[in-house]
């Protein structure tokens, strides 16, 4: 048997057992299902960790080898810190509640039949990533509690990472009765069983890509099977004139420094003309502090010398570095109108007093996460409640914004009757 073919029937054995495996999780207890998860989570702050680490290593001395990126190398990294908060994000899925079988909108129809909406799994997903090693855990954590079986395709970068990660689920999910095939994982760093992945139509339900826009734009292309898009983060926040403008310094730094490599951080800041004078030399300031470079219109730049010039393509960019692109805007209409042209509906924020103004931004920003006086670093499931997430949907379909558990559920119709019968 060829390399490639081996790669196609190993790719397409994991697709196979994992939809067997979705129609015994589709019916798991939540007890059962919480079982699996609490033992992953204590296999991750226990020896098995430490062997997730030790593999680590071994990605990241590779990557460093191969010298990618800071940002690249940031969100491969595990420590045991990172790797205890990954533990803490599967135990909030384990502790959120179940959403399978939930029923809404019940009503009785005049025919006597009560009908309402279940909320029941999708089925089998497919989530295909670069670089991050939580990655595994977080997406296969929530694909467990929505009852989803998913396979996993996870980038080279981190591929001793996650296979140490996907070692983990197996033993939890086998120790608590459930097919381990649950969280399957692909055993391969050729990019050949992604095209695979991409055509098992009828196999897997939908596909996830999280990582870089080259990654996605290559999925959508390829994939016979509907995909969940999340492009680029190409986030904003907007220093009104009526700003208070320490709580803007704070959000702005905060939005670009505390995490500079991860698609909710801030890409660009733009600047109401009426406060640009005093609020850009105290922004240059403290982001110079950050070694952060800005690249700046040419109001910028006669505030900010250091500043260097901003070409069209730097309003359209995805940083994931600590480069920040600053222009100075006529109010909020001007804002509105960037962030209408440049934005990726991903998430956009505004600092401001004015309560008409910041009203106007949450009905006029089309973005998965609208924010007041806070900074965009907040567009992330944990932070908004959902426990982990499986990535940032910004399609509007079939989700909007963070996918946590309930996003991973469909609905489906359901009726009790008691004989009717049409006439």
């Amino acid at each position: 048997m060829s390399a490639l073919s081996e790669i196609e029937a190993t790719t397409l054995k994991i697709a196979k057992q994992a939809r067997a495996a979705a129609a015994v999780l589709r019916s798991a207890s939540t007890r059962q299902k919480n079982d699996a998860l609490a033992r992953v989570a204590t296999a991750l702050r226990g020896q098995p960790g430490d062997q997730v680490l030790k593999a680590n290593e071994i990605d990241v001395a590779a990557a460093e080898k191969a010298e990618l990126s800071g940002a690249m190398l940031d969100r491969l990294r595990l420590d045991r810190a990172r790797l205890n908060a990954v533990a803490s994000g599967v135990d909030q899925v384990r502790a959120l509640a179940d959403p399978v079988g939930e029923l809404s909108n019940a009503r009785r129809m005049e025919n006597g039949i009560l009908v309402g909406r279940m909320r029941v799994p999708i089925g089998v997903i497919g989530i295909i990533y670069e670089s991050r090693p939580n990655v595994t855990a977080d997406a296969a954590a929530l694909c467990v509690k929505s009852g989803n079986a998913c396979v996993l395709r996870g980038g080279s970068e981190a591929f001793h990472s996650n296979s140490a990660i996907s070692k983990i689920f197996y033993d939890s999910l086998e120790a608590a009765g459930l097919p381990k095939a649950s969280a399957g994982f692909v055993p391969t760093t050729d990019r050949a069983a992604t095209r695979v992945l991409l055509g098992l139509d009828g196999i897997i339900d939908v596909i996830i890509p999280r990582g870089g826009e080259t990654l996605i734009r290559f999925v959508t292309e390829h994939a016979r099977i509907p995909v969940i898009q999340h492009y680029k983060g190409v986030c904003h926040v907007f220093v009104d004139r009526d700003a208070d403008l320490d709580m803007a310094l704070d959000i702005a730094v905060n939005g670009k420094t505390q995490r500079p490599g991860v698609c909710n951080a801030v890409e660009t800041i733009l600047v109401d003309a009426a406060c640009a004078k005093e609020f850009l030399p105290r922004l240059g300031a403290a982001l110079d502090t950050h070694g952060v470079e800005i690249r700046g219109d040419q109001t910028v730049q006669g505030i900010l010398p250091e500043a260097k010039p901003a070409t069209e393509q730097d309003w359209d960019a995805e940083y994931l570095d600590l480069i920040v692109s600053v222009r100075v805007v006529e109010g909020i209409d001007g804002a509105i109108a960037h962030v209408g042209t440049h934005g990726s509906n991903h998430t956009d924020a505004i600092v401001t007093k004015n309560y008409d103004r910041a009203q106007r931004w949450v009905r006029e920003i089309d973005s998965s996460l609208v924010l007041v006086n806070a900074s965009t670093r907040f567009n992330d499931g944990q932070q908004l409640g959902l426990g982990a997430e499986i990535g940032i949907s910004t399609t509007k379909l079939h989700a909007y914004g963070p996918m946590g558990l309930a996003e991973l559920c469909t609905l489906k119709w359901v009726g009790y009757g008691e004989g009717q019968v049409r006439t």
